[in-house]
């Protein structure tokens, strides 16, 4: 039997969490370390790893809570398209003891290189304990152990976590399913539309509406330090930009400003919003510092700036604008001065945004009557268009850069996708009705 380590520690989310971790669980001996399986995701063309997931062991209650976690991780990994669940249909082994050490050919016969198995048990103070151990079938070894204490209605998060330290330890990049979306809900006639602020998994679970669709809200996007919301609403017959608190509901205007103010967006420390002001016929970038309230002007030209992004450094930001005749992308230094073009392709640029690990810019591109979802590195280089169609826009990357959201609308409704970094594993996002300008926010835990 191997041990699971377990370090005690609380987070303070939405529901609380409390959590038993094992950082990197057992330590493998020098002479296996070359042998382990791994995923090397930096390759264009991935072919999926075959892995097994056998329900987690449950007895009584917790047998459906095990069946249900063991799903959402089979899903995640699946969704991601760097894993190929194997058919439970095909397993030689019935797994009845997760603390066993599991027979090895058995899972080799059906091509698994990689095999989790796990527990749900019910303690007596009524919390869940959620165990799991992620075994390298090839080399016979354990790769990680952990295990989890929750209370019995956040099994999904912990399946979510589950599922982020699988993910890290066969690709050696982090997970990303522990994560919300923030987005836009459409409902009602296309002339008529009701849009409400909406949040959820990232996986489309557990949605939960922010406003009551009184008034049109545009463009939400996460602070990276606190679980608090920036976005536009128009009410009361003016734009404005707002501030709110998703955990207590809070909400409060970042400022008045004269004119039509355009996607606002925090920067990586949380301290400043950064936007687009309209004075006249063109626009301008202006960032407010959120403590003292005052307003910084970036930009000051005849054109139209807007749609900023900071860099993960909050050394530099990125923004459209057509300063030079058309749409493109531009780059400067986060408190101002000379920018410089970066986009040279065929078509129109917009909504650049740029990824968490600082390595490239998303975008939306509108040539030839299609609007592409790509990205190029900062310097301009590099540039490749990830999936092409009817109205696509709105790029947000997942928190380890790997994939990217979108909307697209053929024109009946706006739908939520997917897409990684290599331009493959395309997917669509449940929601519960039309959704539109999503924003990823960062990893909760």
């Amino acid at each position: 039997m191997t041990i699971l380590p377990t370090l005690d520690f609380a987070l303070t989310r939405r529901r609380a969490l409390a959590l038993g971790a094992a950082a990197g669980g057992l330590a493998l001996s020098p002479r296996y370390a070359g042998a382990v399986v791994r995923l090397d995701v930096t390759q264009g063309n991935i072919q999926p790893m075959p892995i097994a997931l056998p329900d987690f062991v449950g007895a009584g209650q917790e047998g459906e809570v095990a069946h249900n976690v063991t799903a959402v991780i089979t899903n995640n990994l699946r969704r991601s398209g760097l894993f190929a669940p194997i058919d439970p249909a095909a397993y030689v082994e019935k797994i009845v003891n997760p603390d066993a050490v599991p027979r090895f050919a058995d899972w080799r016969v059906i091509n698994a290189q990689a095999l989790v198995t796990g527990r749900m048990t019910r303690q007596n103070d009524g919390r869940l304990r959620a165990e799991f151990r992620l075994w390298d079938v090839f080399a016979g070894q354990q790769l990680s152990g952990q295990q989890y204490f929750t209370t019995p209605d956040n099994w999904r998060r912990v399946a979510h976590i589950i599922s982020d330290a699988i993910y890290e330890r066969l690709t050696g990049e982090k997970g990303y399913f522990d994560s919300r979306i923030v987005f836009v809900d459409e409902t009602g006639p296309k002339q008529r539309r009701i849009k409400r602020l909406a949040l959820m998994d990232q996986d489309g679970a557990n949605v939960r509406y922010l406003t009551r669709g009184d008034d049109l809200v545009l463009t939400p996007r996460f602070n990276p330090t606190t679980q608090e919301i920036t976005y536009m609403s128009y009410g009361q017959g003016s734009p404005r930009v707002y501030l709110l608190n998703i955990e207590t509901g809070q909400r409060e205007i970042v400022g008045n400003f004269p004119g039509m103010t355009f996607a606002p967006r925090f920067s990586p420390d949380g301290q400043r919003v950064i936007m687009s002001l309209q004075q006249g016929g063109n626009s301008n970038l202006f960032v407010m510092d959120l403590r003292s309230k005052a307003t910084t002007r970036l930009t000051d030209t005849a054109a139209i700036d807007t749609s900023p992004s900071y860099s993960p450094d909050g050394a530099r930001i990125c923004f459209e604008s057509d300063r030079g005749g058309s749409q493109q992308i531009y780059i400067m230094a986060a408190n101002g001065g000379p920018a410089q073009r970066i986009s040279f392709g065929q078509g129109l640029y917009s909504t650049p945004v740029w990824s968490p690990r600082g390595d490239y810019i998303a975008f939306t591109r509108q040539a030839n009557n299609l609007f592409g979802i790509g990205i190029m590195k900062p310097d301009g280089s590099g540039e490749r268009v990830l999936t092409e169609g009817f109205h696509n826009e709105g790029p947000t990357f997942a928190p380890n850069g790997r994939v990217i959201m979108f909307f697209r609308d053929p024109g009946v409704g706006p739908n939520l996708f997917t897409v990684d970094v290599t331009g493959r594993n395309e997917q669509k996002v449940p929601t519960p009705s039309y959704a539109s300008d999503p924003a990823w926010s960062p990893l909760l835990s």
